[in-house]
This record gives C-alpha cells, sequence and structure tokens, in this order.
C-alpha cells in the first residue's frame, strides 16, 4: 500500500486531506512544517509527499532543495499542493523537481486524490521489469 505524506501547517486542512487518503485506503502520515516533513521522510520512506508551499520552519520550496538534493530521496514523487495560484511559483517547483503543482482553491479533495492515484500509477508502471524473450538469459 502506499504511504503518502502531507505536509501542511494548516490543521483543518491537514485533517481533511489525511481523512480523505485514509478513506481511500492509503497509509497517511503528516508534518506541520518542513523540518518535521523531512524527519518524516527519513523516518517513514513514504511512497508520495504532498507539500504545501507556505509553512514556517522551512518552506516547501526549501523542503524541495533539500529531497531533490539528497540521494536517498531525490527520486520519491513531490506534489506541491498549496493556494499560491502564481505561475513563477509553479514553475520554480516543477523546476526543482516536483512532479506536480496543484492549486487547492481549484481543486476538491477527491479530484487531489485522483490526481495523486494517476501518478502512482505512472510511477508504477514505470518500475515494472522490461520483458525478457524466452531464448534471453534473465538479467
Amino acid at each position: 500500500m502506499a504511504r503518502i505524506l502531507i505536509t501542511e501547517d494548516d490543521p483543518l486542512m491537514l485533517r481533511m486531506y489525511q481523512k480523505i487518503f485514509t478513506l481511500e485506503h492509503y497509509d497517511v502520515d503528516t508534518a506541520t512544517n518542513g523540518e518535521e516533513a523531512l524527519e518524516k521522510v527519513r523516518m517513514n520512506k513514504p511512497t508520495l509527499i504532498l507539500l504545501d508551499i507556505m509553512m514556517p520552519k522551512m518552506n516547501g520550496l526549501q523542503t524541495l532543495d533539500k529531497l531533490k538534493a539528497n540521494p536517498d530521496t531525490h527520486i520519491l514523487p513531490v506534489v506541491m499542493l498549496t493556494n499560491l495560484a502564481g505561475q513563477q511559483d509553479a514553475e520554480e517547483a516543477l523546476l526543482k523537481g516536483a512532479v506536480k503543482y496543484i492549486v487547492k482553491s481549484e481543486h476538491d479533495p477527491k479530484q487531489i486524490v485522483d490526481m495523486v492515484k494517476e501518478i502512482l500509477a505512472g510511477y508504477t508502471r514505470n518500475a515494472v521489469p522490461t520483458a525478457v524473450s524466452p531464448d534471453e538469459p534473465a538479467k
């Protein structure tokens, strides 16, 4: 089962996303700032990270930088989930390695879950080993 780390400093939003992903049968872990998120990633090895930008201690873009600079975490898919609708923020996050930039106010929680499912399905497909022909030895 996929483990989702939701990093959000607004307690109501955090509980709402935690509840909906739990109802969709995901293991859910939470963090309220970037420093806590990095610690949870190290300890619990999530499958995907939902990361808010505006947070105390370490914002989402700084957290994303640290995740992508670390050889142990650079391949983790990170989805920016924020209320910042600026094109510059979205471009910066995607250039830094986020796989998607979602503006919370433009999507209901079910749509966000569906987007996460699509992202995880894509990562699962990429992880499928290639077929080996019958006369070729397995690698």
